[in-house]
Formats: structure tokens, sequence, C-alpha cells
């Protein structure tokens, strides 16, 4: 790709945070494509790179054997030279408690395409706001990737909240074959289960979380059949474990068609345990009320995999988050796949199309 100009993105954009330089940089790696994001996160409180979206571009910038310029804290602007992503033994610390999910959103689409499994120690907050919760990935992203035929493991060594972080998973990803294939998920079947956990760590009592988990499960059995079977484990997690204090809820509801929608809430000082407890119900319900195979969680994180799969996709699912009008601007400028958008009447839900690219990963001789 040596001369090639850098396709330029806006990172202002829309939903204009972290997002687009996950995707952009992924993007940019599997296709070998060099990019500049400019703008970088210019309508946020602190613009420009802080050291959670720092550690994302460099995990990424390691795993490809690539070069990132523009790389600092406050920076406003990148740009980035991939090279060939290769499988092998890489490690990531954010500093902070910021999100180790979001670090491995940034990895993972890049380690899938390498030539060789990847293995990954990641460092931050694993519970932290305005990110996936840690178990969320487990329970329902990696189910949901496998329908696009990604295979990951994902392992929490220790939790970590706000403000040390300090928590550390280890992912595994295996190297795609073929590529990734296109996903048809528009036929949401029956409930048949929630599963969940309830979380307390530190100087929390256990208390905390049977309070959660009591509350969520009244209100789900308020409303699913009663056939639906509901378990939500209690945990204090032990010293060893985890850092600092932290609660917690993540449900995961199973279907039979094969369906993974997620709910969760992360405790807040001052609030009470049971309302987190309810809303993590409620968005469980939210999402079945609405027949949805994917939820608004989900929807933005399937949108790269939807264009490098092979073949249509269709996703059902609520309506369209700014996540997701965001991840499918960045797609289209970084590879021209389309997105259609089918709304159904009444329904409140609408179904997501797109011919994927059908990428199939580069092998290259040792």
């Amino acid at each position: 790709m040596a001369g090639m100009e850098p396709v330029v993105i806006d990172g202002s954009y829309l939903e204009g945070g972290g997002q687009i330089l996950r995707m952009g940089l992924a993007l940019s790696a599997v296709q070998e494509i060099p990019i500049t994001v400019n703008k970088v996160r210019a309508g946020r409180q602190n613009p420009g790179l802080r050291p959670q979206h720092l550690t994302g571009l460099q995990i990424v910038r390691d795993a490809c054997k690539g070069q990132l310029d523009g790389g600092q804290i406050g920076s406003c602007e990148i740009s980035f030279y991939p090279g060939h992503v290769s499988g092998g033994r890489y490690m990531a610390d954010t500093q902070t408690a910021g999100s180790v999910s979001l670090l491995v959103q940034s990895v993972l689409p890049c380690a899938l395409f390498g030539d060789s499994p990847s293995y990954f120690v990641l460092r931050g907050g694993t519970n932290a706001d305005f990110a996936p919760q840690i178990d969320y990935t487990i329970q329902v992203i990696r189910k949901v990737l496998s329908w696009f035929g990604a295979e990951f493991k994902l392992f929490i060594n220790r939790r970590g909240f706000y403000p040390q972080g300090k928590g550390e998973v280890s992912l595994e990803v295996k190297p795609l074959v073929d590529g990734l294939y296109a996903a048809d998920f528009t036929d949401f079947g029956e409930l048949i289960s929630v599963y969940g956990r309830a979380y307390v760590s530190g100087t929390i009592p256990v208390k905390v979380a049977h309070k959660m988990a009591d509350a969520a499960e009244q209100v789900l059995r308020q409303k699913l059949p009663r056939n639906v079977e509901i378990y939500i484990d209690r945990v204090k997690e032990h010293a060893e474990r985890a850092v600092g204090n932290g609660t917690g809820i993540v449900l995961w509801a199973e279907t039979s068609s094969g369906c993974v929608l997620g709910g969760s809430a992360l405790g807040k000082k001052g609030r009470d345990a049971e309302s987190d407890g309810e809303t993590a119900a409620k968005e469980i319900l939210d999402s079945v009320e609405r027949q949805a195979c994917l939820d608004k969680y989900a929807q933005d994180q399937v949108i790269i995999f939807m264009a490098l799969a092979r073949g249509k996709s269709r996703i059902r699912t609520g309506p369209l988050t700014d996540h997701s009008k965001t991840a499918m601007w960045v797609v289209k400028l970084m590879t021209k796949v389309e997105f259609n958008i089918i709304e159904e009447g009444g329904s409140d839900c609408i179904i997501i199309e797109c011919d994927g690219l059908g990428v199939i990963p580069k092998r290259r001789s040792k």
C-alpha cells in the first residue's frame, strides 16, 4: 500500500467519539488502507485522544505492525499506516479505569484477520460507565459475533472499577480461515431463558447484589411467561479478583432461534441497588416486547462484521441508534458498502441489510 493517500475521516461526525477511531483503525488494518482521522472527539468536554483511545490505537498498531502518527494524549488528528495483521502475544494497559471492553472492540476485527492466533492481555476498567460491561461482552457479544463465524475467548482475570482501574482480561482470538459469513437473524423464535450475574466487590456487602438480583427477577417474572427459566447469580468478588469498590448487574436472554439479548446496569453511589436491577430487567423486556433479535448495545458493534462478511446479512433490531448511524457512515467511507434500513410499520423495529465485501484473510509465508 506504499504511496496510497490516506482516507480522511471527520472524527467529529454525529456521535463523534472514540467509536470512529476504533472502527476506522480496524477497517484500515483489515484492508491495509491508510487513514487520517481529524477533529478527534472535537465536541467532547476534553477533546482529542484520552488514555483509553490512545491505548486502543497502539494495540491495533502493534498487532498489524503499523505506523501511528499523532499518537499522544490530547491529539486531535492521527494518521495510521497499517502493515500486515500478525498473530502473537500482545499487552495493552490504559493506566486508568478506561474500558477494556472498548479495547476488545478495537483489536478484535483485526485479530480475526491475522495470520495466526492472537493472545492479548488488556488492562483497565472491566466495568465502566459509557461502555459495555465485560460480562456483557462475554455473554452477549461473543455469542452474537459467532453468527458471523468469529471465534474468541475472553476471561476476567481481575475486575477493576473507577477510579483506579487495574482490572485485567485475557483475549484469545482464533483467526478466520475463509473470512466472515453473513448472518440472518430476523426470526425471534421463543424466549427460553434469562440468566444473569449481580456482583459486588471491595467493602460493599453481598446483600447489595441480592437486592439488585431480587429486583430484576421480580420485574422479569411479572412480565415473562412462566415457562421462561430465570436465574441470576449473586456474587461477592474475592479480594484478589477485584480492585476497588464496585457493583453491577448483567443479564442475558436467549431464544429458541439463537438470539441473545442483554440488559445491564452499573451501580452508582447514592442510587438504590433495586433501581439498577430494575433497569437491567427493563432493557431485556424492551428487546423481548419488540421481538428484536439484537439489543441496542450490540447494534452498532455488528455493523463492521456485516460489512466484512461474505453474502447478505439481515438483522432485526430496535430503532437505529446514533452509534449505529456513525458506524454505518465510517464503514461506507472505508468500504463503499451500503446499508439498507427496512422499517416495519407499527412494530418499532427495523431490519438492517448489508451485502458484505467478503474480505478473505491474507496468508503470507513466514
